[in-house]
């Protein structure tokens, strides 16, 4: 987790809101649910402890960087993430949306296939267990394209598995499920009351088989 004070110039701009995965977003130190006029701010930077420089979310296959800003402060944020030597892109709202659902497909496949094999970090996944995490990126898409009525651009796979390479050594494990694989439950659960198939069966599996569910 980034600390407050990394936040706090940043965070004066208007509400400017800080997402972390899609429904993970930090309002002035406050997890929020937001709405989808909020601006936002799409963070694909890290730090691994407190006093250590982030790690920029530039990689092999954007090598502009990941982190996105959308919004009427968004050019603002970007221009201050910017002088502080971190990448920053302004989106619009569609592409903003769709890098967010990205950003969560990642966060969801990555930590459950980690959780799968105690001990392995986003890189191990990425390299020992790359068919699982495969299958699984591919089946969250499919759910969350469905459910938002959207056309992800071609190649997330390797675009997230990029990401995992230039933060490989951080560690795995499901956690604040309402916010991240929780909300692909939440589809296969609808789906299945419904009297339909559910459209995450491996995520479903893996996440009893874990004891998540």
């Amino acid at each position: 987790m980034i600390s407050r004070p990394f936040f706090s110039p940043l965070l004066s701009l208007d509400g400017a809101i800080w997402c972390f995965s899609r429904m993970e977003c930090w309002s002035h130190g406050f997890i929020v649910k937001v709405s989808g006029d909020a601006d936002q701010v799409l963070a694909y930077f890290a730090v691994s402890k407190l006093g250590e420089p982030p790690v920029d979310g530039k990689t092999d296959t954007d090598p502009e960087g990941l982190t996105a800003a959308y919004g009427k402060w968004a050019s603002a944020v970007a221009g201050r993430l910017q002088a502080g030597g971190l990448s920053c892109k302004v989106l619009d709202k569609e592409a903003f949306q769709k890098q967010m659902l990205e950003k969560l497909i990642w966060i969801s496949a990555f930590m459950l296939v980690g959780a799968r094999h105690p001990g392995a970090t986003v890189g191990v996944v990425e390299k020992e267990f790359r068919s699982e995490v495969s299958s699984l990126i591919a089946e969250l898409a499919s759910a969350a394209a469905a459910e938002k009525g959207i056309v992800f651009e071609d190649a997330m796979e390797d675009r997230l598995c990029a990401y995992s390479r230039a933060v490989a050594h951080f560690p795995t494990a499901v956690k604040e499920f309402k916010w991240r694989n929780g909300w692909f439950y939440l589809l296969s659960e609808k789906a299945i009351a419904e009297g339909k198939p559910d459209p995450c069966p491996l995520h479903t599996a893996w996440l009893k088989e874990i004891k998540v569910i």
